[in-house]
């Protein structure tokens, strides 16, 4: 069996353990697929202005150790990523503080691809989750809600992913503040997620929405893909975080259970 294999072995293990156990009783996960929202990482991936570079060094090599080894850096909210509590609020919690059972979530997806296309500024107003509901029925309590712009397509050309302008503005759509409380609110929701940079619009420079998920240790997951593959309703989200030491933030291991 290869690292790998094992690796993802252990994973799903996990899975089976924390679908299955908990306070309230048994649960399963049923699934006809598995989907991995996670980009791959290198050198060459959108960074958000200021963050550090990503980096590679090589400590070890078959010819001289008998082994591969590389040590890497990058920052807390690069790649596809979670956001800690404690990079919104002061004092909030760290990523290392999440309970194992708040990363094992139901998810819903709302497309907004046609709204963003014409307008890279656009943010996801209360209507357009009322009339999502019309469509597919009211958002299960305890789910994060997805927003599927369209933004991963441009993962590989940072300077249209971050929608940059001549004065180095940012343009990519995300969640409105007030719709963020409304969900919170009013249906329950465990956080929110994003094929973006940001679950904040890109103009948005108070990060109300992220300030709201990290008000209530809510998930805040930004950078996925493959959100093309996932039905509207009905997936479940397994988390990896890295319990980095009062983190802010991780990269992160997302992979979708499909119905």
């Amino acid at each position: 069996m290869s690292k790998y294999q094992f690796l993802t072995t252990l994973l799903l293990f996990a899975v089976i353990l924390s679908a299955c156990g908990g306070a309230g009783g048994k649960k399963t996960i049923t699934y006809s697929r598995v989907v991995d929202l996670s980009h791959v990482i290198d050198t060459n991936i959108p960074l958000w202005p200021g963050d550090p570079p990503v980096e590679f060094e090589t400590v070890a090599e078959f010819a001289t150790h008998g082994y591969y080894l590389r040590r890497f850096s990058i920052g807390e909210h690069s790649a596809t990523h979670m956001n800690a509590s404690n990079s919104f609020v002061e004092g909030g919690r760290g990523i290392d503080a999440y309970p194992a059972e708040a990363l094992v979530v139901p998810a819903v997806v709302m497309d907004i691809r046609e709204k963003a296309a014409s307008n890279p500024d656009y943010t996801l107003t209360v209507d357009d989750v009322l009339a999502w509901e019309k469509q597919h029925g009211k958002i299960p309590e305890g789910s994060v809600v997805i927003l599927f712009t369209g933004w991963q397509y441009k993962w590989n050309d940072p300077k249209a992913f971050f929608g940059l302008d001549a004065q180095g503005g940012l343009h990519f759509p995300g969640f409105a503040g007030e719709t963020t409380r409304f969900l919170f609110e009013e249906r329950r929701v465990a956080g929110m997620g994003t094929d973006t940079h940001g679950l904040d619009p890109g103009q948005d420079e108070t990060f109300a929405t992220n300030v709201e998920i990290a008000k209530r240790n809510g998930i805040a997951l930004e950078c996925l893909t493959n959100l093309d593959q996932l039905p509207p309703t009905g997936t479940t989200l397994v988390l990896g975080i890295l319990r980095l030491k009062d983190g802010s933030g991780t990269p992160l291991s997302v992979i979708a259970f499909v119905p």
